[in-house]
């Protein structure tokens, strides 16, 4: 789709997202169509725009540092300002992740172990009060 372009419906058709989530994004200042009468028209600008908005979020970054990152770009300098800032919020995002990984790696363990205690005890038809109880915190 080389365009320069384009309607709400096309850029909500092309990233899997409402027109409500894309004129949300406006209201927040990430984008800025233009108008024609009551019609946005988004350029490629915005389009790019928009896909870093949908980077970020699946990323699990907030809307204020997504908006920082964007508004800290000098397409006509270095940008090494806003290089910086993107490189220090994506290494604390990278933390977060992973904290949240061993998390829910801890969570299926523990479901697992639930689990399998749970149809051996179905199995062999044994009082579950008679099992040993762990304790969860």
């Amino acid at each position: 789709m080389d365009k320069s372009r384009y309607s709400i419906t096309d850029l909500a058709g092309e990233f899997e997202v409402t027109s409500r989530t894309i004129r949300f994004y406006e209201d927040k200042g990430l984008i800025s169509p233009l108008r024609e009468g009551t019609s946005r028209i988004y350029s490629r600008s915005d389009r790019a725009r928009l896909k870093l908005i949908l980077r970020g979020r699946r990323l699990g970054f907030s809307l204020e540092d997504i908006k920082k990152m964007m508004d800290l770009y000098d397409p006509t300098e270095e940008s090494s300002e806003q290089l910086k800032y993107t490189l220090q919020k994506c290494e604390e995002q990278l933390v977060k992740l992973k904290v949240q990984r061993d998390d829910i790696n801890e969570a299926i363990e523990e479901l697992e172990d639930s689990i399998s205690d749970l149809a051996t005890h179905l199995k062999n038809g044994a009082p579950l009060a008679s099992r040993p109880v762990k304790k969860l915190a």
